[in-house]
Protein backbone atom coordinates (compact mmCIF):
# COMPACT_ATOMS: atom_id res chain seq x y z
CA UNK A 1 0.00 0.00 0.00
CA UNK A 2 1.33 3.39 -1.12
CA UNK A 3 1.27 6.51 1.33
CA UNK A 4 -1.34 7.69 -0.77
CA UNK A 5 -3.38 4.98 -0.93
CA UNK A 6 -3.21 4.99 2.69
CA UNK A 7 -4.16 8.51 2.99
CA UNK A 8 -7.41 7.90 0.73
CA UNK A 9 -8.34 4.88 2.84
CA UNK A 10 -8.07 6.78 6.03
CA UNK A 11 -9.98 9.64 5.42
CA UNK A 12 -12.75 7.50 3.34
CA UNK A 13 -14.64 7.47 6.50
CA UNK A 14 -15.15 11.27 6.12
CA UNK A 15 -15.16 12.23 1.92
CA UNK A 16 -17.39 9.54 0.84
CA UNK A 17 -21.09 9.62 0.57
CA UNK A 18 -23.12 7.85 3.33
CA UNK A 19 -20.84 8.63 5.90
CA UNK A 20 -22.23 10.64 9.19
CA UNK A 21 -19.80 12.13 11.69
CA UNK A 22 -21.20 12.54 15.06
CA UNK A 23 -18.77 15.85 15.94
CA UNK A 24 -20.64 18.20 13.90
CA UNK A 25 -19.00 20.76 11.79
CA UNK A 26 -19.31 24.30 12.87
CA UNK A 27 -21.73 25.15 10.41
CA UNK A 28 -24.28 22.90 11.65
CA UNK A 29 -24.27 24.54 15.73
CA UNK A 30 -24.53 28.26 13.77
CA UNK A 31 -27.39 30.13 14.93
CA UNK A 32 -28.61 33.74 14.39
CA UNK A 33 -27.44 34.68 17.90
CA UNK A 34 -23.60 34.31 16.60
CA UNK A 35 -23.06 32.27 19.87
CA UNK A 36 -20.89 29.15 20.13
CA UNK A 37 -22.79 25.83 20.51
CA UNK A 38 -21.15 22.92 22.23
CA UNK A 39 -21.22 20.59 25.14
CA UNK A 40 -19.70 23.19 27.27
CA UNK A 41 -21.38 26.32 26.08
CA UNK A 42 -24.89 24.34 26.18
CA UNK A 43 -24.36 22.92 29.75
CA UNK A 44 -23.82 26.31 31.00
CA UNK A 45 -27.35 27.08 30.67
CA UNK A 46 -29.06 26.13 33.91
CA UNK A 47 -32.02 24.88 32.58
CA UNK A 48 -30.09 23.00 29.87
CA UNK A 49 -28.19 21.20 33.03
CA UNK A 50 -30.69 20.41 34.78
CA UNK A 51 -33.24 19.17 32.07
CA UNK A 52 -29.90 16.54 30.69
CA UNK A 53 -29.29 15.72 34.89
CA UNK A 54 -32.95 14.84 35.21
CA UNK A 55 -33.68 13.12 32.25
CA UNK A 56 -29.91 11.21 32.62
CA UNK A 57 -29.83 10.69 35.87
CA UNK A 58 -33.20 9.13 36.09
CA UNK A 59 -32.59 6.58 33.25
CA UNK A 60 -29.51 5.90 34.93
CA UNK A 61 -30.59 4.65 38.22
CA UNK A 62 -32.97 2.69 37.00
CA UNK A 63 -32.27 -1.17 36.92
CA UNK A 64 -31.13 -2.76 33.79
CA UNK A 65 -32.50 -6.44 34.19
CA UNK A 66 -31.76 -9.53 31.87
CA UNK A 67 -34.84 -12.24 32.26
CA UNK A 68 -35.30 -15.86 31.30
CA UNK A 69 -38.77 -17.08 30.28
CA UNK A 70 -40.04 -19.85 32.03
CA UNK A 71 -43.46 -21.89 32.19
CA UNK A 72 -45.88 -19.68 33.16
CA UNK A 73 -44.17 -16.19 32.90
CA UNK A 74 -39.98 -15.04 33.62
CA UNK A 75 -37.66 -14.94 36.29
CA UNK A 76 -34.07 -13.01 36.46
CA UNK A 77 -31.41 -14.40 34.50
CA UNK A 78 -28.61 -14.02 37.37
CA UNK A 79 -26.57 -16.97 35.25
CA UNK A 80 -26.64 -14.76 31.87
CA UNK A 81 -23.46 -13.17 30.91
CA UNK A 82 -25.36 -9.66 30.43
CA UNK A 83 -26.65 -9.51 33.48
CA UNK A 84 -23.49 -8.61 35.58
CA UNK A 85 -22.61 -6.37 32.42
CA UNK A 86 -25.83 -4.43 31.90
CA UNK A 87 -26.87 -4.82 36.12
CA UNK A 88 -23.92 -4.34 37.94
CA UNK A 89 -20.35 -4.00 36.41
CA UNK A 90 -20.05 -2.46 32.62
CA UNK A 91 -16.39 -2.38 33.08
CA UNK A 92 -13.85 -1.66 35.33
CA UNK A 93 -13.46 2.12 35.68
CA UNK A 94 -17.31 3.00 36.19
CA UNK A 95 -20.33 1.74 38.19
CA UNK A 96 -23.13 1.07 36.35
CA UNK A 97 -24.89 4.51 37.17
CA UNK A 98 -21.88 6.08 35.92
CA UNK A 99 -21.31 4.02 32.82
CA UNK A 100 -25.40 4.90 32.02
CA UNK A 101 -25.62 8.10 32.75
CA UNK A 102 -22.61 9.00 30.29
CA UNK A 103 -24.31 6.95 27.59
CA UNK A 104 -27.38 9.14 28.19
CA UNK A 105 -25.91 12.38 28.20
CA UNK A 106 -24.32 11.60 24.82
CA UNK A 107 -28.14 10.86 23.58
CA UNK A 108 -29.18 14.05 25.03
CA UNK A 109 -26.37 16.17 23.57
CA UNK A 110 -25.15 14.37 20.39
CA UNK A 111 -28.01 12.17 19.77
CA UNK A 112 -26.18 9.26 19.76
CA UNK A 113 -24.21 6.91 22.49
CA UNK A 114 -21.43 4.59 21.62
CA UNK A 115 -19.44 1.41 23.66
CA UNK A 116 -16.59 -0.65 22.78
CA UNK A 117 -17.61 -4.21 22.86
CA UNK A 118 -14.34 -5.51 25.21
CA UNK A 119 -14.37 -9.24 24.78
CA UNK A 120 -12.05 -11.98 26.41
CA UNK A 121 -9.63 -14.80 25.03
CA UNK A 122 -12.67 -16.78 23.60
CA UNK A 123 -14.57 -13.95 22.03
CA UNK A 124 -17.18 -13.36 24.88
CA UNK A 125 -18.13 -10.17 25.87
CA UNK A 126 -16.32 -9.22 29.40
CA UNK A 127 -17.58 -5.16 29.38
CA UNK A 128 -18.72 -1.97 27.86
CA UNK A 129 -16.28 1.06 27.39
CA UNK A 130 -17.77 3.71 26.09
CA UNK A 131 -16.68 5.72 23.34
CA UNK A 132 -17.15 10.13 23.52
CA UNK A 133 -19.84 10.66 20.62
CA UNK A 134 -17.67 13.70 19.47
CA UNK A 135 -14.82 11.85 17.95
CA UNK A 136 -16.71 8.44 16.10
CA UNK A 137 -17.35 8.69 12.30
CA UNK A 138 -20.16 5.86 10.98
CA UNK A 139 -20.20 4.72 7.64
CA UNK A 140 -21.50 2.01 5.75
CA UNK A 141 -19.02 0.02 3.64
CA UNK A 142 -19.67 -1.36 0.36
CA UNK A 143 -20.64 -4.68 1.93
CA UNK A 144 -23.43 -3.59 3.80
CA UNK A 145 -21.73 -3.57 7.26
CA UNK A 146 -21.47 -0.18 9.12
CA UNK A 147 -18.28 0.89 10.35
CA UNK A 148 -16.56 3.13 13.08
CA UNK A 149 -13.99 4.84 13.45
CA UNK A 150 -12.46 7.19 16.19
CA UNK A 151 -8.99 8.43 17.19
CA UNK A 152 -8.53 8.24 21.38
CA UNK A 153 -5.77 8.49 23.96
CA UNK A 154 -3.34 8.80 20.04
CA UNK A 155 -4.88 5.04 18.93
CA UNK A 156 -7.04 4.78 15.77
CA UNK A 157 -9.50 2.28 16.16
CA UNK A 158 -11.87 0.97 13.01
CA UNK A 159 -14.41 -1.62 14.22
CA UNK A 160 -17.82 -2.75 12.75
CA UNK A 161 -21.29 -2.92 14.10
CA UNK A 162 -19.89 -6.65 16.10
CA UNK A 163 -17.71 -4.76 18.21
CA UNK A 164 -19.75 -1.09 19.10
CA UNK A 165 -23.39 -0.74 20.58
CA UNK A 166 -24.57 1.87 19.14
CA UNK A 167 -27.63 3.38 20.82
CA UNK A 168 -29.25 5.77 18.58
CA UNK A 169 -30.96 8.95 19.71
CA UNK A 170 -34.16 10.60 17.90
CA UNK A 171 -34.31 10.56 14.25
CA UNK A 172 -33.58 6.33 13.19
CA UNK A 173 -30.69 7.01 10.56
CA UNK A 174 -28.59 4.02 10.47
CA UNK A 175 -26.06 5.86 10.90
CA UNK A 176 -26.92 7.91 13.79
CA UNK A 177 -29.54 10.12 15.78
CA UNK A 178 -30.18 14.01 14.92
CA UNK A 179 -27.78 15.83 17.18
CA UNK A 180 -29.78 18.16 19.54
CA UNK A 181 -26.68 20.12 19.51
CA UNK A 182 -27.30 20.88 16.21
CA UNK A 183 -30.87 21.02 15.84
CA UNK A 184 -31.44 23.01 19.04
CA UNK A 185 -28.55 25.35 18.43
CA UNK A 186 -30.81 28.49 17.88
CA UNK A 187 -32.75 27.52 21.09
CA UNK A 188 -29.21 27.70 23.10
CA UNK A 189 -27.18 30.23 21.30
CA UNK A 190 -31.13 32.69 22.01
CA UNK A 191 -30.85 31.55 25.71
CA UNK A 192 -26.68 32.09 25.94
CA UNK A 193 -27.46 35.91 24.25
CA UNK A 194 -29.53 36.26 26.99
CA UNK A 195 -28.03 35.25 29.43
CA UNK A 196 -24.97 37.63 28.07
CA UNK A 197 -26.82 40.90 27.87
CA UNK A 198 -28.38 40.27 31.46
CA UNK A 199 -24.54 39.39 32.61
CA UNK A 200 -23.53 42.70 30.73
CA UNK A 201 -26.13 44.86 32.43
CA UNK A 202 -25.85 44.17 35.82
CA UNK A 203 -21.95 44.03 35.27
CA UNK A 204 -21.81 47.65 33.82
CA UNK A 205 -25.62 49.33 34.98
CA UNK A 206 -26.13 51.72 37.97
CA UNK A 207 -28.72 50.25 40.04
CA UNK A 208 -29.81 52.18 43.30
CA UNK A 209 -33.00 51.64 44.57
CA UNK A 210 -33.85 55.45 44.44
CA UNK A 211 -32.32 58.97 44.45
CA UNK A 212 -32.64 62.27 46.84
CA UNK A 213 -33.46 65.27 44.48
CA UNK A 214 -33.82 68.91 45.42
CA UNK A 215 -34.32 72.01 44.04
CA UNK A 216 -31.19 73.63 45.93
CA UNK A 217 -27.64 73.48 45.08
CA UNK A 218 -25.22 71.37 47.76
CA UNK A 219 -21.56 70.67 47.29
CA UNK A 220 -19.88 67.64 47.16
CA UNK A 221 -19.16 67.85 51.10
CA UNK A 222 -22.37 68.18 51.76
CA UNK A 223 -23.39 65.65 49.53
CA UNK A 224 -20.78 63.14 51.31
CA UNK A 225 -21.72 64.32 54.80
CA UNK A 226 -25.54 62.53 53.78
CA UNK A 227 -24.93 59.59 52.59
CA UNK A 228 -22.44 58.93 55.29
CA UNK A 229 -25.09 59.69 57.86
CA UNK A 230 -27.67 57.69 56.20
CA UNK A 231 -25.35 54.50 56.01
CA UNK A 232 -24.15 55.16 59.58
CA UNK A 233 -27.86 55.49 61.23
CA UNK A 234 -30.08 53.33 58.56
CA UNK A 235 -27.99 50.75 57.18
CA UNK A 236 -28.72 47.03 58.79
CA UNK A 237 -31.86 45.59 60.10
CA UNK A 238 -31.61 47.09 63.56
CA UNK A 239 -31.89 50.25 62.09
CA UNK A 240 -35.16 49.42 59.80
CA UNK A 241 -38.34 51.46 60.52
CA UNK A 242 -36.14 54.15 62.52
CA UNK A 243 -37.60 57.67 61.30
CA UNK A 244 -36.03 59.61 58.71
CA UNK A 245 -35.36 63.49 59.26
CA UNK A 246 -32.73 65.46 56.32
CA UNK A 247 -32.08 68.63 55.48
CA UNK A 248 -31.28 70.65 52.41
CA UNK A 249 -35.19 69.91 50.77
CA UNK A 250 -34.51 66.46 49.78
CA UNK A 251 -37.21 64.20 48.09
CA UNK A 252 -37.10 60.85 47.91
CA UNK A 253 -37.57 59.26 44.49
CA UNK A 254 -38.01 55.62 43.93
CA UNK A 255 -36.06 54.18 40.92
CA UNK A 256 -37.90 51.13 38.93
CA UNK A 257 -36.40 48.92 35.96
CA UNK A 258 -37.17 50.11 32.51
CA UNK A 259 -39.45 48.44 30.12
CA UNK A 260 -36.58 47.18 28.02
CA UNK A 261 -34.97 45.69 31.50
CA UNK A 262 -38.43 44.08 32.52
CA UNK A 263 -38.69 42.31 29.01
CA UNK A 264 -35.23 41.36 28.65
CA UNK A 265 -36.24 39.08 31.93
CA UNK A 266 -39.28 37.85 30.07
CA UNK A 267 -37.42 36.87 27.59
CA UNK A 268 -35.22 34.63 30.01
CA UNK A 269 -38.42 33.07 31.51
CA UNK A 270 -39.16 32.49 27.96
CA UNK A 271 -35.86 30.86 27.02
CA UNK A 272 -36.24 28.44 30.16
CA UNK A 273 -39.46 27.26 28.79
CA UNK A 274 -38.16 27.15 25.58
CA UNK A 275 -35.13 24.49 26.77
CA UNK A 276 -37.78 22.13 28.77
CA UNK A 277 -39.78 21.99 25.64
CA UNK A 278 -36.92 21.36 24.10
CA UNK A 279 -35.95 18.39 26.36
CA UNK A 280 -40.00 17.25 27.18
CA UNK A 281 -39.11 18.07 30.93
CA UNK A 282 -42.11 19.96 32.86
CA UNK A 283 -40.82 23.50 33.99
CA UNK A 284 -41.62 22.73 37.51
CA UNK A 285 -39.14 19.39 37.65
CA UNK A 286 -36.11 22.08 36.91
CA UNK A 287 -37.41 24.37 39.29
CA UNK A 288 -39.30 26.90 36.95
CA UNK A 289 -42.95 27.29 38.14
CA UNK A 290 -43.98 30.61 37.20
CA UNK A 291 -47.26 30.76 35.13
CA UNK A 292 -46.89 26.72 34.96
CA UNK A 293 -50.68 26.38 34.33
CA UNK A 294 -50.24 23.85 31.26
CA UNK A 295 -53.83 23.63 29.99
CA UNK A 296 -54.66 23.09 34.00
CA UNK A 297 -53.14 20.25 34.53
CA UNK A 298 -51.82 19.46 38.54
CA UNK A 299 -47.69 18.81 39.12
CA UNK A 300 -48.49 15.42 39.74
CA UNK A 301 -50.69 14.70 36.14
CA UNK A 302 -47.36 16.56 34.84
CA UNK A 303 -44.84 13.96 36.34
CA UNK A 304 -46.82 11.26 35.98
CA UNK A 305 -46.48 12.59 31.68
CA UNK A 306 -42.92 12.72 32.19
CA UNK A 307 -42.82 9.19 33.52
CA UNK A 308 -45.01 8.19 30.73
CA UNK A 309 -43.41 9.96 27.34
CA UNK A 310 -40.11 11.87 28.09
CA UNK A 311 -38.68 8.51 30.26
CA UNK A 312 -40.37 5.97 28.58
CA UNK A 313 -39.34 6.54 24.77
CA UNK A 314 -36.19 6.96 26.01
CA UNK A 315 -35.77 3.53 27.87
CA UNK A 316 -37.57 1.79 24.52
CA UNK A 317 -34.71 2.73 23.17
CA UNK A 318 -31.93 1.82 24.92
CA UNK A 319 -33.97 -1.30 25.71
CA UNK A 320 -34.32 -2.40 21.84
CA UNK A 321 -30.68 -1.27 21.01
CA UNK A 322 -29.40 -3.57 23.81
CA UNK A 323 -31.48 -6.55 22.67
CA UNK A 324 -30.36 -6.22 18.95
CA UNK A 325 -26.78 -5.68 19.12
CA UNK A 326 -26.02 -8.07 22.45
CA UNK A 327 -28.42 -10.86 21.95
CA UNK A 328 -27.04 -13.57 20.34
CA UNK A 329 -29.58 -15.48 18.18
CA UNK A 330 -29.22 -19.04 21.02
CA UNK A 331 -29.87 -16.01 23.52
CA UNK A 332 -33.22 -15.29 21.45
CA UNK A 333 -34.35 -18.63 21.37
CA UNK A 334 -33.76 -19.54 25.02
CA UNK A 335 -36.19 -16.24 25.71
CA UNK A 336 -33.65 -14.18 27.21
CA UNK A 337 -34.94 -10.60 27.86
CA UNK A 338 -33.29 -7.10 28.16
CA UNK A 339 -35.93 -4.82 30.16
CA UNK A 340 -35.06 -1.32 32.52
CA UNK A 341 -37.33 -1.63 35.18
CA UNK A 342 -39.24 1.80 35.46
CA UNK A 343 -40.87 0.26 38.34
CA UNK A 344 -37.80 1.45 40.25
CA UNK A 345 -39.43 4.98 40.04
CA UNK A 346 -41.79 4.24 42.88
CA UNK A 347 -38.76 3.94 45.37
CA UNK A 348 -39.61 7.27 45.93
CA UNK A 349 -43.39 7.57 46.32
CA UNK A 350 -44.09 5.03 49.30
CA UNK A 351 -47.65 6.05 48.98
CA UNK A 352 -47.76 4.96 45.33
CA UNK A 353 -45.50 2.05 45.70
CA UNK A 354 -48.01 0.52 48.97
CA UNK A 355 -50.65 1.23 46.18
CA UNK A 356 -49.24 -0.75 43.54
CA UNK A 357 -48.53 -3.92 45.70
CA UNK A 358 -51.79 -3.98 47.10
CA UNK A 359 -53.61 -4.27 43.82
CA UNK A 360 -51.24 -6.63 42.69
CA UNK A 361 -51.89 -9.08 46.41
CA UNK A 362 -55.51 -8.61 46.39
CA UNK A 363 -55.93 -9.50 42.51
CA UNK A 364 -53.92 -12.26 42.19
CA UNK A 365 -51.27 -11.30 39.97
CA UNK A 366 -48.86 -10.64 42.77
CA UNK A 367 -47.84 -13.24 45.87
CA UNK A 368 -46.40 -11.86 49.31
CA UNK A 369 -42.83 -13.41 48.68
CA UNK A 370 -43.06 -11.64 45.41
CA UNK A 371 -43.22 -7.55 47.35
CA UNK A 372 -41.31 -8.93 49.92
CA UNK A 373 -38.69 -9.69 47.18
CA UNK A 374 -38.75 -6.63 45.41
CA UNK A 375 -38.61 -4.92 49.09
CA UNK A 376 -35.05 -6.78 49.59
CA UNK A 377 -36.61 -8.91 52.40
CA UNK A 378 -36.66 -12.38 52.84
CA UNK A 379 -39.38 -15.30 52.13
CA UNK A 380 -41.96 -16.42 54.59
CA UNK A 381 -43.42 -19.85 54.63
CA UNK A 382 -46.39 -19.93 52.39
CA UNK A 383 -45.80 -16.22 50.76
CA UNK A 384 -45.79 -18.07 47.19
CA UNK A 385 -49.41 -18.75 46.81
CA UNK A 386 -51.54 -15.79 45.14
CA UNK A 387 -54.32 -15.27 46.86
CA UNK A 388 -57.81 -13.24 45.79
CA UNK A 389 -60.47 -11.99 47.57
CA UNK A 390 -63.29 -13.96 47.70
CA UNK A 391 -66.06 -11.99 46.25
CA UNK A 392 -64.34 -11.91 43.66
CA UNK A 393 -65.94 -14.90 42.07
CA UNK A 394 -67.05 -15.89 38.83
CA UNK A 395 -70.64 -14.63 37.70
CA UNK A 396 -71.83 -18.77 37.14
CA UNK A 397 -70.96 -19.44 41.08
CA UNK A 398 -73.12 -17.28 42.43
CA UNK A 399 -76.25 -18.35 44.18
CA UNK A 400 -79.85 -18.55 42.22
CA UNK A 401 -81.01 -15.46 40.95
CA UNK A 402 -82.92 -13.35 42.80
CA UNK A 403 -86.40 -12.79 42.19
CA UNK A 404 -87.93 -9.66 42.19
CA UNK A 405 -91.23 -8.93 44.70
CA UNK A 406 -93.75 -7.46 43.00
CA UNK A 407 -95.71 -6.42 45.98
CA UNK A 408 -96.86 -3.07 46.63
CA UNK A 409 -94.79 -1.52 49.58
CA UNK A 410 -97.04 -0.96 52.55
CA UNK A 411 -98.53 2.07 53.04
Amino acid sequence: MTIFSGLVDMFSGIIRLGTRVSADPPSAGSNSSGEPINENSVLALSTAWACINLVAGTIATLPVMVYRKVPGGRKVATDHWLYRILHDDPNADQTEVDFWEYMCVSLELRGNAYAEKLRGSSGQIVGLDPIPPGIVSCRRRDDGVLEYRWTWNGQSHRETSDNVLHIRGFGGDPLGGLSPLAAGAETFGHARALNRTSGSVMRNAMLPSGVYQTANKITADQVREIEDRLALKYQGAANAGRPMVIGHDLKWQQLTMSPGDLEMLESRNFSVEELCRLYGVPPHMVGHTAGNTQLGSSITEQTRGFSMFTLRRRVKRIEAALRKQLLAPRDIAEGIIIEINLEGLLRGAPAERSAFYNAGLQNGWFTINEVRALENMPPVEGGDVPRMQMQNMPITMTAAPATISATAPAQ
